[in-house]
């Protein structure tokens, strides 16, 4: 194989159309552009979405889903998560230098989830009836 015989397949590449030409290339006078009107003027076309007027299609459809600005802020752990923690006392500053939630968190929220066999003592964060029964069945103890 030598550089000066590889080719592309045959009909793999379609030569550009060469509009303005004149009428035996197919595409001369309009370019075929139609007649008059704002499709057939140089410059551009209209907005993205632009329906002439009629109401767009993105402002036709219902809006659909609901993003909530708390979510940021309130982060989830998991029992299992929990029994990963070094030290007997967990608070949010715990819960951060640990990774187990994100720094930019203000509130914490423990639920029941996985196992949990170790005695530790939670404070100021939330907890969930089942995440509170699962801590105190373990020995520890829950301050507000």
């Amino acid at each position: 194989m030598k550089l000066n015989t590889i080719a592309p397949n045959p009909d793999s590449k379609k030569t550009r159309l060469r509009v303005g030409r004149g009428a035996s290339a197919g595409q001369g006078k309009t370019c075929g552009r139609g007649v008059k009107g704002q499709r057939a003027r140089k410059g551009g076309y209209h907005k993205v979405g632009f329906e002439g007027g009629q109401m767009p299609l993105q402002r036709r459809l219902p809006k659909v889903g609901f993003r909530s600005k708390v979510k940021a802020t309130v982060a989830e752990v998991r029992l299992s998560e929990l029994a990963k923690l070094e030290g007997t006392i967990v608070d949010l500053a715990a819960l951060k230098a640990a990774n187990v939630v994100p720094a930019q968190a203000l509130r914490a929220r423990i639920v029941a989830s996985g196992e949990f066999a170790k005695a530790v003592t939670v404070k100021g964060i939330h907890l969930t009836k089942g995440a509170k029964a699962a801590i105190e069945a373990a020995g520890g103890t829950v301050e507000a």
